[in-house]
This record gives structure tokens, C-alpha cells and sequence, in this order.
């Protein structure tokens, strides 16, 4: 075989692969077309108990750290900025509209050295459990933060903090379900 017959050879596998790469892609948008990020502003009133910048790593099904989901404004990797607040979490990630999760939808938090194609130390990203409606038997996905200035533990921390401490009169704190109110009590390793 030439060389030139070799390229060539090269070149259509290349191609093929891409082709299944973008196929599989679409396939996943389709799949995960019903799913919605929680879009929206941080509550009037709200007071913001942390801000670390970052990179925003995944959303991920629930324990299934391999698994990424194609949420509209969650699906790819970005720079981020996360807004504890006493009400709920903020994301700002770059070129996205802000995302508000709100402490009743969050499930728990704790941190993760896996997600998708990102191994990193030891409990080196925060992991953020939520669930995808305001309805307690909504699916719940696991968002994967990597803080550049602090430690993940520091926004575990943080954002543990807040679902151990709403504030009186707000409607953000589930107490009939215990585990959102229950902070991390481990480690993924």
C-alpha cells in the first residue's frame, strides 16, 4: 500500500469515528431533552455565605459519575462561579444564563475524585445532589464542581452549612425530608 493510500485509510477512520461521536451525541440530546437546569435568579433577600470560582466539571446521573447528561446549559465543561447562599446555590457559568438551585432541591453535597473524563485528588471536587423539579420524587443528578482558589471541602462545607441552617420563615427547607437537611457525612474516594 502507498502512502498516500494509507492516509487515506487513516482519514476515513478518522471521519467514522467522528461521525459515531456526533451520532451518539445527538442520540444523548434527544434522550435528555425533557430534562431542565434550573434556571433563574438568586431570591430577593438572599444572603450570599460563600462565592468560589471555579470550574464547573458535569451533571451527571445520580451516583453514576460516568454518566453525563446533555442538560441545556449543563452539558459541557466551563468556568464557573458558585453563590452559596442561605437559600440555595447559584451557578454562574460562562456564556449561561444563572442557574438557582434551591436548598429544598438540593439532596446532599459532599465530594468526589471522579466525573466523566476528570480524576483528580482525593475529594478534590465538590459533588452537588439535586433534584430536577421542586417534586420530591423528581430525579435526582449529581453535579461535579472543581474550586480553583479553595478546597472542595471548603464549598461542601459551605453549602452543608446551609441545608443545616435555613433560615426561619423561608419556605426552602424541607424539614419532612430528612435528607435534605442532613449534612455530608463522608468522602467518595
Amino acid at each position: 500500500m502507498s502512502r498516500e493510500g494509507a492516509l487515506l485509510v487513516m482519514i476515513g477512520v478518522v471521519v467514522v469515528l467522528l461521525g459515531l461521536g456526533v451520532l451518539a451525541w445527538l442520540r444523548r440530546t434527544r434522550r435528555d431533552a425533557g430534562l431542565a437546569a434550573p434556571v433563574g435568579e438568586i431570591p430577593s433577600g438572599a444572603q450570599a455565605r460563600a462565592v468560589v470560582s471555579g470550574l464547573y466539571v458535569a451533571t451527571t446521573r445520580h451516583d453514576e459519575p460516568l454518566e453525563r447528561l446533555a442538560i441545556r446549559g449543563l452539558s459541557f465543561r466551563s468556568r464557573v462561579d458558585v453563590i452559596v447562599t442561605d437559600r440555595g446555590v447559584a451557578l454562574d457559568l460562562t456564556g449561561q444564563p444563572r442557574m438557582f438551585v434551591a436548598a429544598k432541591r438540593i439532596v446532599s453535597v459532599d465530594q468526589a475524585q471522579v466525573a466523566i473524563d476528570r480524576v483528580v485528588e482525593p475529594g478534590g471536587l465538590a459533588r452537588l445532589s439535586w433534584r430536577l423539579a421542586d417534586d420530591v420524587d423528581a430525579a435526582v443528578v449529581d453535579s461535579y464542581l472543581r474550586p480553583q482558589d479553595g478546597s472542595a471541602r471548603a464549598l461542601v462545607d459551605a453549602i452543608a452549612d446551609t441545608l443545616r441552617r435555613p433560615e426561619a420563615g423561608t419556605d426552602t427547607a424541607d424539614t419532612s425530608d430528612s435528607t435534605a437537611a442532613t449534612p455530608p457525612t463522608g468522602t467518595d474516594a
